[in-house]
């Protein structure tokens, strides 16, 4: 055993102070760095005047004027060895660390910034332990140098012969490159074996990460190495076969796309392009980039259908009993699909049909393309255009850009896998253009029968036939789709359901649907029909059925809780029985969450019922007229539009112009105000169709005679008093029906609409039919039978 005294005391020192950058200095370490702030450069003149010595700290930031917190507590005393004054006023400087040392205070002078400090006392007794602990960190900074290879050998020499710990410590802290933090911590632990510890622990860390390091670069290197051989070996062979005439090996699948694309049996065209494609695939390296973007190109061209089509259902009968399961109504639908199977039997090649179906959302439009398809017996194929904005998703992008593909009717047309499926564009009407083109522009060539047969996509560069497939699309508006578009289309409209029509499609198809879905087919659960038509009128407001079906399932679900809390499961001897009525709907729904129209129990002078269309379906619009002392103004409330404001005036211009035919005085406008007010101020109205309302209204108020009980009407009039059509009639009578009308007044033209209305409705109203204000008058206040 080595034993020494302690070298170095520990009383305190004063030294000036150079706060060093990212550098932790050691003693025995030799090293240069560069001073520039001012601070810095004093504190070295001044050490050059006296002893030479300066105090070296790390700072913790990167601070210009460091303060005692941006410092570390303890560094390394230095002597300088050597300074140069370069011409930008900066030193470089050449120092040797001497000893370390823990601060105490930083005292500012003039001519420097001091400091004091406590030099950190080395213990140079080697013992077994130290011992030990020295060949350890001997060995770990051995292993370190193996993977660094920058360490010089005169380093290793000096460490090998580092008689004491602390010289070992320093010599090996100096020569590792480990963060700032870490050198500190050797720097600052004063006992010699947690110093020899901690410096070991710190080599060990690094030389596991080094050696992952290495084995990483050593695998990337070892597959280059197999990817460089691969490539030569495999350029070899291809010589080889090429002077053996030998074309057995297909690196490249050139052989196995050519015999895929001549089983797909495309156009002469197409086939002449794939065999040009072809020999340039068989040309390439496998693992070049371009033969990626061939190889997929030409696997496109393979797997769309060229000529592999479906076989039509044709019997007629089959098809009517398959959309009938489906669909309730929608005749004019379904007879345009039995005319095409009608043709299809005379005529075998024709064009496939173009339709777009327009209609309020939840009446069924796309279920019914499945449908469609279904009797057919073709495949079906979706895509949605809703919020569609690229021209691209329609005609894809061209292949040389990175990770393009076809479009989404190409893409569609490979999953079908044949050429005549039934292929429905959902939501036509919600596309928008930008910047990226038009969508809309792009489906013209698409949706035109005279230019669908040479369709080109930008991927694929080549015509493909789109003729055979029976596109259907589906519209809420027809408003938003460019006329261009829509002159290629066959309209056909899917109306709203009138609450009979709602309450069959209730019966027939939600309700076993719900039950099969809530797992209750089993159970013995049946709908009154009030109880279903409550539900129609108080718990939903639409055109289609979509909220009925999710009242109807609400129902079914409670149902199913109770059958389950009560014991009862498709294994149940005791059938689980329920009635559902239009009096247990408030313990399954709740309250009923829209009320009736509003129709007054009272009649007076001045009221009439008009009648609106909306999204929603009908309603009936109660207009109300007064007369008030004024000047001849015209009041008008009840947020209304700019047309029905202009079809008040126009009432009151006739109504001034033929007084004598009501029996009022020329001037009978002169002296007061007439208030029209239609109820419910805060739903905005317009539209021409109130014209007769507001005119019958006004006249009953002048005239002070009661309105026709129970009667509503629609139309528009002119200023010579005809009445013009109106649409939305199916609507409009079913409101009157629905609040218990009792007759309904229509223009003459609209004559033709009743034929499409429910029996139901035409047993219980009265209609007549006018083409003039004064017929109108007639029926309303002389109570003459002009019932048609």
């Amino acid at each position: 055993m080595i034993k020494k005294s302690l070298i170095f005391n520990n009383e305190k020192k004063e030294l000036p102070l150079v706060p060093l950058r990212e550098l932790v200095v050691f003693p025995y370490m030799v090293t240069p760095f560069f001073a520039g702030r001012q601070a810095t450069i004093k504190a070295i003149e001044r050490a050059l005047e006296t002893d030479r010595q300066v105090f070296l700290v790390c700072q913790k930031t990167n601070s210009e004027v460091p303060a005692e917190d941006d410092l570390y507590p303890v560094g390394t005393a230095a002597k300088i060895l050597q300074m140069l004054k370069l011409p930008d006023g900066t030193l470089r400087v050449l120092v040797e660390g001497l000893e370390r040392g823990t601060i105490n205070k930083i005292i500012s002078r003039k001519d420097a910034t001091r400091i004091i400090y406590t030099p950190i006392g080395e213990d140079r007794n080697v013992d077994a332990n130290i011992a030990a602990l020295m060949a350890a960190a001997r060995k770990s900074f051995k292993k370190y140098a193996g993977f660094q290879k920058k360490v010089s050998q005169d380093v290793l020499d000096a460490i090998e012969k580092a008689e004491y710990p602390d010289k070992l410590v320093d010599l090996i802290a100096a020569n590792i490159n480990v963060e700032v933090k870490k050198k500190i911590e050797i720097l600052g632990v004063k006992e010699v074996s947690n110093r020899l510890e901690t410096l070991t622990v710190i080599i060990e860390s690094e030389n596991n990460v080094l050696e992952l390091q290495n084995r990483i670069q050593l695998k990337v290197q070892k597959k280059l190495e197999q990817n460089q051989k691969e490539y030569f070996l495999n350029e070899q062979i291809r010589q080889i076969n090429k002077e053996l005439g030998n074309d057995n090996n297909d690196p490249s699948g050139a052989k196995e796309l050519e015999k895929r694309i001549n089983e797909a049996h495309p156009p002469k065209e197409v086939l002449a392009k794939a065999e040009s494609e072809l020999k340039r695939l068989s040309r390439l390296q496998p693992m070049s980039p371009e033969s990626g973007v061939l190889r997929t190109y030409l696997e496109w061209i393979a797997d769309l259908p060229w000529s592999k089509k479906s076989t039509d259902n044709r019997d007629i009968e089959l098809a009517a009993k398959i959309l009938d399961e489906d669909h309730y109504n929608m005749k004019k639908a379904k007879e345009r699909i039995l005319d095409f199977i009608a043709v299809r039997q005379l005529k075998e090649s024709m064009k496939g049909p173009i339709l777009c179906l327009v209609g309020p959302p939840g009446t069924g439009k796309t279920s019914l393309g499945r449908s469609i398809a279904r009797a057919l017996d073709r495949e079906f194929i979706r895509v949605s255009l809703g919020g569609v904005k690229d021209e691209a998703e329609i005609r894809g992008h061209r292949k040389t850009y990175v990770g393009s593909l076809p479009g989404k009717v190409i893409q569609s047309m490979k999953k079908a896998g044949t050429v005549n499926p039934v292929f429905l564009l959902d939501e036509i009407d919600k596309m928008s253009s930008d910047f990226r083109g038009d969508p809309s522009s792009a489906l013209l060539e698409v949706l035109d029968p005279q230019q669908n047969n040479t369709f080109v996509d930008h991927y694929l560069e080549m015509p493909y036939d789109l003729s055979k497939v029976m596109f259907l699309t589906t519209a809420n508006s027809l408003h938003t789709i460019p006329y261009p578009l829509l002159d290629r289309m066959e309209i056909i409209e899917i109306p709203g359901y009138t609450d009979f029509e709602k309450e069959r499609i209730a019966s027939q198809f939600i309700i076993p649907r719900q039950l099969e879905e809530n797992g209750l087919e089993w159970a013995q659960i049946s709908f009154q029909k009030s109880a279903i038509l409550n539900i129609i009128r108080k718990y939903t407001m639409e055109s289609g059925v979509r909220n009925l079906e999710r009242e109807i399932a609400a129902v079914v679900r409670k149902l199913a809780r109770k059958a389950v809390s009560e014991g009862y499961s498709g294994k149940s001897e005791e059938a689980f029985k329920v009635v559902v009525t239009s009096r247990s709907l408030k313990k399954y729904l709740g309250n009923p969450r829209f009320e009736d129209d509003i129709v007054y129990k009272k009649h007076r002078k001045g009221l009439v019922y008009g009648l609106a269309w909306t999204e929603m379906g009908g309603k009936i619009l109660p207009i109300e007229a007064s007369l008030l002392k004024g000047t001849g103004k015209l009041i008008l409330t009840g947020s209304l539009g700019d047309v029905m404001k202009e079809s008040a005036q126009i009432a009151l211009s006739f109504i001034r112009e033929h007084f004598s035919e009501f029996d009022l005085e020329p001037d009978f406008h002169e002296e007061i105000d007439i208030h029209i007010h239609v109820p419910q101020g805060a739903i905005p109205k317009d539209g021409p169709s109130a014209g007769i309302t507001m005119t019958t209204a006004m006249i009953s108020a002048l005239t002070e005679k009661i309105v026709r009980p129970q009667t509503a009407m629609t139309g528009e009039i002119t200023l010579t008093g005809r009445i013009l059509p109106i649409g939305g009639v199916k609507e409009k009578v079913l409101a009157a029906y629905r609040n218990k009308m009792t007759a309904v007044i229509l223009p003459e033209e609209n004559r033709k609409d009743t034929e499409e209305l429910p029996s139901e409705v035409l047993k219980e109203l009265d209609f007549f039919y006018a083409d003039s204000i004064q017929n109108a008058v007639k029926i309303l206040f002389e109570n003459k039978n002009n019932k048609d």
